[in-house]
């Protein structure tokens, strides 16, 4: 063979071997472990991955570097808590396809650890610095999965939303040690788009919430040096995490000592340069300051600036207020005022905001904040909406330069002006002796006519007199009363009855004329002489409703105005007898019909269903669009009057309380009153109660209405079942129309005793958050859209035990006390 034959072959088997030669520098494959010494480089140059020693340490670790530049920077380290002593160690694939790093002996250091359908796997470098594993086609691991300390362009870690696994950043121990240090850095595990580091796992820097273009949290950043910063889509691919992609060469790296830094490579110098850093001053470190006080940094960069925000003054670990908010039980104050917002700008927002959905302007935050008592500041951001704070305000930072505004809802008497306040007392002071004048004639004058008029009375039976024997308001007293409330005498129109007339409408109160016995009274029949008929209820001494009660329910019915609620006609407060005036209603309560097996088959399916809406329908007015938010706290079947076109109204507003918490917060009482079957479990036990309240009543009303049995005695004969109990077992079966009363159950269509059954369990969900509003419950039963979530097991429901005599009806009166009662129609 000649030479260039010879020369031939070389070439020929040269060109053979290249494919295996390019493989075997950018892979790790099985059979070929690559051993210390020997590196593979990523198909374009850019990165390289082999053993290194860090620093000063003679330890050896398998890492990923820039190859074409900067080869010192290390961006990954697969063995950081097991490094290899000496130069004996190798990466190889596995028996079982994992990657692994095995020591002189053949220990395994470090592994990919993960489940391969085979064993034959590959591992690549790419020009991302992301390791791939692959096995059978796919992609088994990635390094980008596993990160260290540094974050590079096309990274997607983040919190897992569907597991709750959180993938962190971990720093170095130091720079001649790789292994896991003491800060970690990844997203905020509450979902709020915020990135934190924490030290030592307790927070040490946030970057606060994304707003679409920057992290509202940094100061003086702009969005172009982010610029390709990207949120996931997460509500679909159900991982919350940042990414972002760059032409530059640019990366950031959690440092041993927890700062986050953002470096760019410099090609004309060669070296990285930092374009951001956190935390770098004293006032970005998570809440320096303490709650509710903010935190401004000094010039010469000493000690920040502490200060309690306005309204607060200092305390052990920060602030707290000064004056109480005008909200729940303090809005009873008399001559209080309404509370209002202070406006702080350019602030880095506190943490534990909530975003309030609901609110698509800055003014429906505000109104949403001042609703709700929880609420102590809120900020409307432009990209996220209205976010509302109901914690303390923790992590503020006074920003020279960005920043959003933040209002902060403090009392009334926050807001009044010292100097003026020194000023009106000196006027005070100066012109006491004049108002002690005019003050002493008004008296004098308004004495003198009371004087007069009692001399001029004539004598009265001591029945007549301005109080009972027992203490209680007479009629004059209380209209006197009643018109002070209802906003000096121009209140509604109402008609004060004597007992004389109120006799003479009911015969003297004769058995004839007995409609039935309510919760605190009997209520009559009666018929005033200009031939209108109307029913009384007449408050027992022995009830358990007091002046107060009865005050209650005259001022709220006769400011609420809606078919679905009792029309009041008047009152009678007078001896020892306290009496309110309604319409008749000829058909008397909702509980005379379907509760008897004589009358219930009245109430045909068309007839029932209306009733569950026009309840619905008036529970909404009281909830939501009345002057007055109510509560009615004893909504039940006897306290549902039916008109001659057995159309429903509720009654019975003893028990009912202006609700100012118009978001539906709780709201706690120490009188616990009801009847038992219809309240909540968190009103029965440990007495909150809110319009959620009302709505669990409103369940248990649908599900006596479909199956025309009463909550509080019903126990199925076989299944020693409860009515919601059994309720929840057919609904589980598919199987409701069982669940329908007998006596119309051929006439009902089983979509619509589906859905009433639906409504109804929903209703009586034990959490009060997972009930429906009133609203939805209407949309529902008419035949909405609305989307009816699986309701939970109702394990609160009460089970009904032996009978006690006869008794229909248990009324809570208090925490401690009970009162048996036997409820009928009215």
């Amino acid at each position: 063979m000649g030479c260039f034959d010879h020369l031939y072959a070389f070439l020929f088997s040269l060109t053979a071997a290249l494919p295996l030669l390019s493989l075997a520098t950018t892979s790790v494959v099985p059979g070929s472990p690559l051993t210390d010494g020997v590196t593979i480089v990523s198909p374009g140059g850019v990165f390289e991955l082999g053993f290194f020693s860090p620093g000063r340490s003679t330890n050896r670790y398998i890492g990923i570097w820039y190859h074409n530049f900067s080869a010192s920077t290390v961006v990954w380290v697969a063995n950081r808590d097991a490094p290899v002593p000496d130069t004996s160690g190798s990466l190889s694939i596995s028996g079982d396809g994992n990657l692994v790093v095995l020591d002189g002996r053949s220990r395994v250091l470090w592994s990919s650890d993960v489940f391969l359908p085979a064993e034959n796997s590959t591992a690549q470098l790419l020009d991302t610095g992301n390791l791939v594993l692959r096995n059978s086609g796919g992609i088994a691991w990635q390094s980008f999965d596993c990160p260290t300390d540094t974050y590079l362009p096309g990274m997607k870690v983040g919190l897992d939303l569907r597991t709750n696994v959180n993938h962190l950043f971990t720093s170095w121990k130091s720079t001649d040690d790789p292994a896991p240090g003491n800060f970690s850095m990844g997203m905020n595990p509450d979902r709020s788009t915020q990135i934190f580091i924490w030290g030592n796992g307790k927070p040490l820097w946030r970057s606060g919430r994304w707003n679409g273009q920057i992290f509202m949290g940094v100061e003086g950043v702009l969005p172009e040096y982010i610029y390709g910063f990207r949120l996931s889509n997460f509500q679909m691919e159900g991982v919350m995490y940042f990414y972002f992609n760059s032409n530059s060469t640019q990366r950031y790296v959690l440092t041993s000592s927890g700062i986050d830094r953002q470096l760019l490579w410099q090609n004309d110098t060669n070296v990285w340069k930092e374009i951001w850093a956190q935390p770098t001053t004293q006032c970005e470190v998570y809440n320096r300051c303490g709650a509710n006080a903010s935190c401004t940094d000094t010039e010469n960069g000493s000690a920040p600036d502490c200060s309690c925000l306005k309204g607060f003054v200092p305390s052990s670990g920060g602030c707290v207020r000064r004056a109480a908010l005008n909200c729940g039980t303090n809005r009873s104050q008399a001559g209080s005022e309404p509370d209002r917002f202070y406006q702080m700008q350019g602030l880095k927002l506190p943490d534990f905001s909530d975003w309030d959905s609901a609110s698509a302007n800055a003014s429906q935050c505000e109104g949403s904040c001042l609703a709700n008592c929880s609420c102590n500041a809120y900020s409307f951001v432009t990209g996220i909406g209205c976010l509302i704070w109901g914690r303390e305000l923790s992590d503020i930072h006074v920003f020279d330069d960005g920043g959003n505004d933040f209002y902060l809802r403090l009392a009334a008497s926050e807001f009044v002006d010292k100097k003026s306040t020194v000023s009106l007392f000196l006027i005070l002071v100066i012109s006491i002796p004049t108002l002690a004048g005019l003050v002493l004639i008004w008296l004098l004058w308004m004495t003198r006519r009371k004087i007069r008029a009692l001399f001029n009375q004539p004598k009265r039976d001591h029945e007549e007199s301005a109080k009972g024997n027992d203490g209680v308001e007479t009629e004059t007293g209380f209209s006197s009363m009643l018109a002070e409330d209802a906003g000096n005498g121009k209140g509604p129109e109402w008609t004060i009855f004597t007992v004389e007339a109120v006799l003479a409408a009911t015969k003297d109160f004769s058995s004839s004329n007995l409609l039935g016995q309510g919760g605190f009274g009997p209520v009559y029949k009666g018929l005033l002489p200009e031939g209108q008929e109307i029913a009384v209820k007449r408050l027992s001494k022995g009830s358990g409703q007091g002046m107060e009660e009865f005050k209650n329910e005259v001022i709220l019915i006769a400011k609420l105005q809606h078919r679905n609620l009792v029309k009041l006609l008047g009152f009678c407060a007078q001896r020892d007898d306290k009496m309110l005036i309604y319409e008749y209603m000829p058909n008397k309560s909702l509980d005379v019909f379907l509760f008897d097996r004589s009358k219930k088959r009245v109430l045909d399916w068309s007839t029932r269903c209306s009733i569950v809406e026009g309840i619905a329908r008036g529970l909404l007015y009281l909830h939501r669009d009345s002057r007055l938010r109510i509560i009615h706290r004893d909504l039940k079947a006897s306290n549902i009057l039916l008109d001659a076109g057995m159309n429903p109204k509720i009654s019975d507003f003893g028990m009912a309380r202006i609700f100012g918490n118009t978001d539906g917060n709780e709201t706690a009482t120490k009188r616990v009153v009801g009847t038992y079957g219809y309240m909540s479990p968190e009103y029965a036990m440990q007495g909150l109660f809110s319009v959620k309240s009302d709505v669990y009543s409103f369940g248990v009303l649908i599900l006596e209405i479909v199956s025309g049995e009463r909550n509080s005695t019903y126990q199925h004969p076989l299944l020693s079942l409860n009515l919601i109990a059994y309720a929840w077992k057919l609904w589980n079966e598919d199987n409701v129309i069982e669940f329908v009363d007998p006596t119309i159950r051929d006439s009902c269509l089983p979509n619509h005793v589906s859905r009433c059954v639906h409504v109804g369990l929903w209703c009586v969900q034990d959490r009060a958050s997972e009930r429906p509003t009133t609203a939805t419950v209407i949309a529902m039963l008419e035949g909405g859209t609305v989307d009816l979530p699986n309701p939970r097991q109702p394990t609160f429901a009460f089970e009904r035990g032996a009978r006690v005599n006869d008794l229909t009806d248990l009324r809570y009166i208090s925490g401690n006390s009970l009162a048996f009662t036997i409820l009928s129609g009215r």
